[in-house]
């Protein structure tokens, strides 16, 4: 079966980050990357906030505050605050705490990743200068 309507090609996306042929972004470009990693990883830092809270509130029966407290501990990897009094609070403290482990990190990696980027793409172009390619 032959198509006898073609179809658009859909538009490539902008890359995240510039080539490595391509010069370093200038300064003001690159503090608007670093705003916008910061923008995204504090979004996710509070989203995940939010998700503890509301579970701890919840399934712990924790008053807000306490909920906050523990939710944030266990988020920056301090450890647990309150007592869990049900098993299905302390399930859900297991699973905040292994969500909250790879959450932090991402986090943390998308704030690095703009400056790992900058470092790695500002020696190859020492690399390209020394052997003048």
């Amino acid at each position: 079966m032959t198509r006898s309507r073609k179809y658009p090609q859909e538009p490539i996306p902008a890359p995240l980050y510039e080539p490595k042929n391509a010069p370093l972004l200038p300064p003001r470009a690159f503090a608007a990357r670093l705003l916008r990693h910061a923008l995204v990883a504090t979004a996710l830092i509070l989203a995940s906030l939010a998700l503890g809270t509301v579970g701890y509130h919840y399934v712990a029966s924790l008053r807000w505050i306490d909920a906050f407290e523990n939710a944030a501990m266990i988020l920056t990897g301090m450890g647990p605050v309150a007592k869990m009094p049900t098993d299905e609070a302390k399930l859900f403290a297991a699973a905040y705490a292994l969500f909250s482990g790879t959450a932090f990190i991402t986090g943390v990696a998308v704030m690095v990743a703009p400056l790992a980027h900058r470092l790695l793409h500002r020696f190859h172009l020492d690399d390209e200068d020394e052997t003048g390619k």
